[in-house]
């Protein structure tokens, strides 16, 4: 066949490209036999961002002397050149500032090993919804199916539980998995999980330790510029050896023999990931089709909903201590008096009020002050979980518990002075009270908040060189006031 030729009865740029055969699963080289006009065009007069290692094109040449290895381009190429089917992929690869629409078309020509397919494309600058929805019927289903599960949802983890159990389903998988980025706390999380009846995986969480964040991070260059990772077989996990050793290794230890791996990105910004370990290889153009779409859309769910959450945590939390604050804390003891939470249950209060903090801001400075607030905040969660600490104001911090006794609550509150022995310069002056039902809460508001203030004044007789910068007179007549 006069390759050339062939290639230049097409108006788009396109090249023709042979892969050797290996067996029916592997491959061997990929090389560009021929090229149109528009394609040589492509690689020695590029326009801005679409520059090749190379500016001289070559006739036969490996294709990595162009761009660097992808294993979904070789993916297509051999499954439009030995496969023999028609392959279309409407791409962003990172390392190009276009959308790419290929089409890999199978050619009847084959040279014993060698097979051959027409490999076409259209750039375009910007992503083009009528192009990423050109799918097929199937990928179109699936895609559609999680788009109403996401957007019928009330429960948006319940509702990715289910997706991931979807897509689990059409990888064919033993296990997949989203898995998102803290980057405050350097750590991974991950968001849903399924895995196939019988499957011996372990579950992700068991691999979560401080290390994992750091190798999760070398993924983005694993991929290599490419939208994803398709490793189907020993040849695909070969490759991942080469680029990323480490994570070869930890994922041999596993077990893993196959892996598709999708970033989720939005904003400009890798949120995490959706991976597949042990995959039906036969699936693998089904699922990059899919998957490619999906998991655009994944992507701005997730980062809606995590944007939603940033600002819940805004409003409800303490920035300095980490700790919920005072408005969240109204917003406990409005649900609780109205019966909307704890219904029928006991509740305990406890108030704690940081001793010294006014000395310390004037003798050492208000950064040495925050210090000694964090370090308070740390001591009350020895004791007690995140969401029943609270920051009520300056150096006062509260405490609401339900479904406790009176006395659980006491050795709680004689916790918190033993427990700040041990975080240098907390002292709290303690109060507490307790509830027979939590719509009652706000007595025990009151009550412990009175036995805070009479602890404090007994704290001060004691050390009155910690009251040094106030007058003499003011916290007495601030206790009378309290107990009116």
């Amino acid at each position: 066949m006069d390759f050339i030729k062939f290639a230049e009865g097409f108006g788009a740029l396109t090249c023709i490209m042979s892969v050797q055969k290996k067996s029916d699963d592997e491959y061997g080289e990929l090389r560009i036999v021929a090229g149109n006009k528009a394609y040589v065009d492509s690689v020695e007069h590029p326009v801005g961002g679409l520059e090749m290692n190379t500016t001289k094109f070559v006739p036969n040449q490996l294709y990595t002397t162009y761009i660097p290895p992808d294993l979904n381009f070789e993916e297509a190429c051999f499954q439009a050149a030995v496969k023999k089917k028609v392959v279309h992929s409407y791409v962003h690869p990172e390392r190009y500032a276009f959308w790419f629409n290929m089409t890999f078309l199978p050619l009847m020509c084959d040279e014993g090993d060698l097979c051959y397919c027409a490999y076409t494309m259209e750039l375009n600058p910007a992503a083009d919804m009528d192009r990423m929805a050109n799918v097929s019927v199937e990928a179109s289903a699936n895609v559609l199916n999680t788009c109403i599960k996401l957007r019928g949802a009330e429960n948006f983890n319940v509702a990715m539980n289910d997706v991931i159990k979807d897509i689990r389903k059409l990888c064919g998988a033993a296990s997949c998995i989203i898995l998102l980025f803290d980057t405050i706390n350097k750590k991974c999380v991950t968001l849903c999980e399924d895995k196939a009846e019988g499957s011996t995986l372990l579950p992700m969480d068991a691999y979560l330790d401080e290390n994992f964040y750091d190798l999760a991070q070398s993924w983005e260059a694993t991929i290599a510029g490419s939208n994803c990772i398709i490793a189907k077989n020993k040849q695909g996990m070969g490759e991942i050896k080469k680029r990323n050793p480490k994570w070869y290794e930890s994922l041999t230890n596993a077990k893993v023999e196959s892996l598709v791996l999708f970033p989720l990105k939005a904003r400009g910004e890798i949120l995490g990931y959706i991976w597949a370990c042990n995959f039906e290889a036969e699936r693998a153009i089904r699922i990059k089709e899919t998957l490619e779409i999906t998991s655009f859309i994944l992507a701005s769910e997730i980062g809606n909903y995590l944007l939603l959450d940033r600002l819940k945590i805004l409003s409800s939390m303490d920035l300095l201590t980490g700790v919920l604050n005072r408005n969240e804390m109204n917003n406990v003891v409005s649900e609780l008096c109205a019966g909307t939470r704890a219904k029928g249950k006991s509740a305990g209060v406890v108030f704690a009020d940081l001793n010294g903090l006014k000395t310390v801001n004037d003798e050492e400075g208000h950064q040495a002050g925050d210090d000694l607030l964090k370090r308070a905040a740390r001591t009350l969660r020895t004791v007690f979980s995140d969401d029943e600490i609270f920051r009520a104001g300056g150096d006062e911090f509260s405490v609401i518990v339900t479904d406790i006794s009176e006395e659980e609550l006491a050795k709680k509150a004689e916790m918190i002075k033993t427990n700040s022995k041990d975080f240098e310069g907390v002292s709290f002056a303690v109060g507490y009270s307790q509830v027979s039902k939590a719509k009652d809460i706000r007595k025990a508001l009151r009550k412990a908040d009175e036995n805070m203030y009479e602890d404090k004044r007994l704290f001060y007789e004691a050390h009155p060189e910690k009251r040094r910068g106030a007058h003499k007179d003011d916290f007495k007549m601030q206790v009378e006031n309290k107990k009116g």
